[in-house]
């Protein structure tokens, strides 16, 4: 492998028909190279059908618990989602719970091996693990998800770490330093697991505005080592036509680096 390696994901697969289109265009026109995704979502099972016919694209699991949909139904886990199984948004209470609530905390192990079982079930390759709105920076859920991904061929995890650099410029500096202590813990508990981790990610400060210039912004300036842009491209949105464009596909070229999904990392993979 060269010295940088990038990995562009839409997160949010399957999320609706509007995500999955774009995910299907950014991979066969564009530069897309990975998604993440949802399993309890509306268009899943859609989405899934369009991964089994793009062969490149690399898909993770989007673990959802927060601000989405349960796979197991609601009587099974009350105390995490309502009647319509619909995770709520309170992550800061949620974290407190999981934390004093053994009730709690046995739910929610079961909703992670749910996930788990159901995106193992789409026969698809697990590339990667991430949680959405980056929940898995919870050391108890991080946790659960290396001891349950671990049964299914967990190998991948994504660290939520933007470089100073770039999110301070974009307003974000605030909350990267609050964060660089759990970031700098989940980190090690990866590699202590021989779990494979991205040295930077883009996509964090500037998350849902990630236009053509600012792609470019950062693929020529694009840092050493392993680096994950991530996105939430949908049909008509800004973030598709920058995946697309042909600007960023010669800059991403010009940049030298290879590029794939988590997967390929070390086997000199370049699309």
């Amino acid at each position: 492998m060269s010295g940088r390696f990038l990995i562009i994901t839409a997160d949010d697969f399957g999320l609706s028909d509007a995500v999955n289109e774009a995910v299907r265009q950014a991979t066969l026109g564009g530069i897309l190279t990975a998604a993440s995704l949802m399993m309890g979502e509306p268009a899943t099972r859609a989405a899934v059908r369009i991964a089994e016919v793009l062969p490149r694209l690399r898909v993770g699991l989007h673990l959802v618990l927060v601000d989405g949909h349960s796979v197991l139904p609601p009587r099974r886990i009350p105390d995490l989602v309502d009647a319509n199984g619909r995770f709520s948004n309170a992550m800061v209470l949620n974290s407190f719970r999981f934390v004093t609530s053994k009730r709690v905390r046995a739910q929610l192990a079961a909703e992670i091996r749910a996930q788990f079982e159901a995106f193992a079930a789409t026969g698809l390759t697990l590339d990667h693990v991430n949680a959405h709105k980056h929940f898995h920076l919870h050391p108890l859920i991080l946790e659960l998800v290396l001891r349950i991904g671990g049964e299914f061929g967990l190998s991948a995890v994504r660290v939520p770490k933007e470089p100073f650099w770039y999110c301070g410029l974009q307003g974000g500096a605030t909350s990267a330093a609050f964060l660089a202590p759990w970031l700098a813990l989940m980190r090690v508990r990866l590699r202590a697991r021989r779990v494979r981790v991205n040295d930077q990610v883009f996509g964090l400060s500037a998350t849902g505005w990630l236009d053509t210039l600012h792609l470019l912004d950062i693929v020529t300036r694009l840092p050493p080592g392993v680096t994950e842009i991530y996105l939430h491209p949908s049909v008509g949105n800004e973030e598709l036509v920058a995946l697309v464009d042909p600007k960023v596909r010669a800059a991403v070229a010009a940049s030298g680096a290879e590029y794939g999904g988590y997967r390929d990392l070390g086997t000199g993979t370049t699309k």
